[in-house]
């Protein structure tokens, strides 16, 4: 078998998609994009396009290593969230040509279902409680929010109150019926983040993600010696050496790599084991579409450390549409109390809705972040 061709499709709400095509009439699809500069990741893809046309695509390590190692430049956001839909292409494909799920070529399940949580509320944190009390009408139980919306350097009083009192009114109205992390966006100081992880330990988050900035990792220790609230972090780390240096300095109890950013299948797999051997749940990242969904979830299944699955089904992103309407199982995706079955079709255990998603490249998208201000004027952190 050879690859012959790749195809890539812009489609709303904010997603591209991959289909490698072969000569055996195959095709395998992934997911390539980083929100905000899908663009930039197409033209990563295209440039690998010449090196992978009449390669044998089963040669799944030998291509990734090739599209990695065999460059100068060995990482980043952009080179790999390329390869990381090309990989996941890949597996795909190998799935489908010897006929059985991705899971089952890693060494078949080792639970029977997945706990996953569902997001609530936007980029601006508002009626929550509206939301979740809907979504527990439909069995869902855990969830995440951001925890706030833009805060200075040293936040007045007023606005750390107004935080915490969102929050306590949400467990207040509930009890212990839900459970919740709260997502910090990296918008908050290392000393704001001090003050709202004591403050918040009174609500038991399930954890609080990027308390702090990425470029600020060295400080997950520190905060986390601090608190009782678990720590995640990761979404913003694309390859095992940094999450390596993030799991030897120590403070998180959950890491958040992102299937879709971090290389794929083949660099998350080795990400999940070493973050095993430091004890270190997993949660993978994922507020994208079904392909990027279905390869976390391949990796869930074969992780004892996985502990939390996002899935973007409602998220506030995808205004319009949603994941299952570019697929024709949307059934395999159903969620019963909050949980999800292993994908039962061969390979990934996707089946792309192709007419759909040409319809919809024709639409296109240009999803960008908004770019927050604080009241004098100065850029905040999104």
């Amino acid at each position: 078998m050879k690859i012959t061709r790749l195809n890539l499709y812009k489609i709303p709400p904010r997603w591209v998609f991959l289909e490698i095509e072969t000569d055996e009439g195959l095709s395998g699809w992934g997911e390539p994009v980083l929100e905000g500069q899908a663009d930039t990741v197409i033209a990563a893809v295209r440039e690998f396009t010449e090196f992978l046309v009449g390669k044998d695509p089963g040669r799944i390590n030998d291509l990734w290593n090739s599209m990695v190692r065999g460059q100068f430049y060995h990482s980043g956001p952009v080179l790999m969230s390329a390869v990381a839909g090309i990989d996941q292409a890949l597996w795909d494909l190998k799935g489908k040509l010897l006929g059985c799920p991705v899971t089952e070529l890693l060494g078949g399940s080792l639970r029977d279902t997945m706990k996953t949580y569902q997001w609530v509320g936007g980029d601006d944190p508002s009626d929550e409680i509206a939301q979740i009390q809907k979504l527990r009408l439909e069995g869902l139980d855990t969830f995440k929010m951001n925890g706030c919306g833009p805060l200075r350097h040293i936040a007045s009083h007023r606005d750390i109150d107004h935080t915490l009192e969102r929050i306590h009114a949400i467990r207040d109205h509930f009890g212990n019926t839900i459970d919740f992390g709260l997502d910090f966006h990296g918008r908050v100081s290392l000393p704001m983040a001090r003050v709202l992880l004591k403050e918040l330990e009174k609500v038991r988050p399930l954890f609080v993600e990027e308390p702090v900035l990425p470029e600020y990792a060295p400080a997950y220790r520190d905060l986390a010696q601090a608190t009782a609230i678990p720590l995640a972090a990761g979404e913003r780390a694309f390859s095992r050496h940094e999450f390596r240096s993030i799991l030897e300095q120590g403070g998180l109890g959950i890491i958040q790599p992102d299937l879709s950013h971090a290389g794929g299948l083949t660099e998350c797999l080795k990400i999940a084991s070493m973050a095993d051997a430091w004890n270190v749940g997993l949660a993978p990242h994922c507020p994208l579409g079904p392909i990027a969904l279905a390869s976390c979830l391949a990796v869930d299944f074969v992780s004892p450390n996985a502990v939390l699955q996002e899935q973007s089904l409602g998220i506030h992103y995808n205004e319009g549409l949603e994941l299952t309407d570019y697929i024709l199982n949307p059934e395999d995706f159903a969620l019963s109390e909050g949980r999800i079955s292993p994908l039962p079709k061969p390979g990934l255990g996707v089946d792309i809705n192709k007419d759909f998603v040409r319809e919809q490249d024709q639409v296109g998208h240009d999803w960008k972040n908004p770019i927050w201000r604080h009241a004098d004027g100065s850029v905040a952190d999104w």
